[in-house]
């Protein structure tokens, strides 16, 4: 459950939902009565495929029918949070007044000028497809922003618009991963990261962090861990859903090590680049010497500019690879929305980092960012890492767990506690590990 943290369960809160900050109210866990404490249990990552055919099923009465599933699905662990989904969507259905801390969204409209793009788009008839790697119009703007923002040089025919980041991350992994090779995922992560290796048939390779370290990957640790089946290290920075931020430096250490091993290349996940708090500053990996050849980066607009419903992501990196993503794009899904595309545009036209609509938002995140962390050090076996981006603040709650809480029981592990969270708080939050 928490690999992070030697299995001690952390959990995510958002600060993205200006609500959340005025109105929740949750109950003290510090007032919990303590029954027993005991450690966290151990979670095999190893992958256990598992083909069910169910005797009986109420939509497959023929018992002639092979319900059997593919070993690719069955590799793929189901959520966790999918119960709890599914009860705060019910109370949510039945009226109540439940505070949502779980998707990864900010409550800001997406700026006019982006919207009104997108309406104009509409307007002016402009919803047929559009070339499988996204308009030349896009691509350039992309290449544009990359140059100015992050110091790197692209063609357009080295950007592939997707329909959001996170298809633009697992075509990547599908398109340079085997099975066999090793995918490297520092944690805590961004909880598709191993369900993507594993949809490859790669098998995921969690390397922990510590509190104590802001939660940022060890390069010595890193080092002693690569092997030659290792393929894909992927870093995450700002980091969901930590908030930490790799400095500089430290990634110039990282790049010294991936140089000495030719199969290894980085996937740079630079979702949350500009909502990040002074005096942290970004630093794209593939800007490092040696490293433009090595690395894929992944970037969208949905964060940025909040715009997470108009799915609009990109990769950016060495022809040879970003082709063979286009190429398992276009059977799978084909090019990205025409009226996003057109607001994509606009919002790379809003100037650099954004302009002041971004600005404006990231002033407003920093803000609830304080005030969370301000409240959460005062409450008592709590630990926190201040985020240095994202709008996520990341919790551990685990000396609270082994304690019974009155009309709920026992608080077992980072599971019921966002159980109890939900039953007795009505927050709606998101465990991570």
């Amino acid at each position: 459950m928490a690999n992070a943290l030697h299995n001690a369960a952390i959990s995510r809160v958002m600060f993205g939902d200006q609500y959340s900050i005025s109105r929740c109210v949750v109950p003290s866990l510090s007032t919990l009565p303590l029954r027993a404490m005991h450690k966290g249990k151990h979670v095999e990552l190893n992958r256990t495929v598992m083909v069910v055919k169910a005797k009986t099923n109420s939509d497959f009465d023929d018992s002639d029918v092979d319900i059997s599933l593919s070993h690719r699905v069955n590799a793929v662990k189901l959520s966790k949070t999918l119960s709890i989904c599914d009860h705060a969507t019910a109370l949510l259905q039945a009226g109540v007044p439940v505070i949502r801390l779980f998707f990864g969204e900010s409550d800001f409209d997406t700026p006019g000028a982006i919207a009104e793009a997108g309406m104009n788009a509409i307007r002016e008839g402009y919803t047929r497809y559009t070339p499988n790697a996204g308009t030349l119009e896009l691509r350039q703007a992309i290449c544009h922003k990359l140059k100015e923002e992050n110091g790197i040089t692209y063609s357009p025919d080295q950007i592939v618009v997707s329909n959001g980041a996170k298809q633009s991350i697992v075509q990547a992994v599908l398109a340079v991963c085997s099975p066999g090779d090793e995918v490297i995922i520092p944690a805590p992560f961004y909880v598709s990261y191993p369900e993507m290796a594993r949809l490859a048939h790669a098998t995921p390779v969690i390397l922990p962090s510590h509190i104590s370290s802001n939660f940022l990957l060890d390069s010595k640790l890193l080092e002693a861990n690569l092997t030659e089946r290792s393929r894909l290290l992927i870093l995450c920075s700002p980091c969901n859903p930590t908030g930490s931020v790799y400095s500089k430096k430290l990634l110039e250490e990282i790049a010294q090590i991936v140089a000495k091993h030719p199969r290894l290349l980085v996937l740079s996940d630079e979702n949350y680049e500009h909502i990040i708090y002074a005096p942290a500053t970004h630093t794209s990996f593939a800007s490092l010497p040696g490293m433009w050849d090595r690395t894929l980066i992944v970037n969208g607009l949905s964060k940025t500019f909040a715009m997470t419903g108009w799915r609009l992501g990109y990769i950016a990196g060495p022809k040879h690879f970003v082709a063979a993503c286009e190429k398992i794009q276009s059977q799978f899904t084909s090019g990205a929305s025409s009226i996003s595309q057109k607001a994509g545009v606009a919002a790379l036209g809003l100037g650099y980092a954004g302009g002041e609509a971004v600005s404006t938002m990231v002033k407003a995140f920093r803000e609830r960012r304080d005030f969370l962390v301000e409240s959460f050090r005062e409450m008592d076996g709590v630990k926190i890492c201040e985020p240095q981006g994202g709008f996520y603040v990341f919790l551990d709650f685990s000396s609270y767990y082994g304690r019974e809480a009155e009309g709920f029981g026992v608080i077992e592990n980072s599971d019921s506690l966002c159980r109890y969270l939900l039953d007795k708080g009505l927050v709606y939050s998101f465990n991570s590990l």
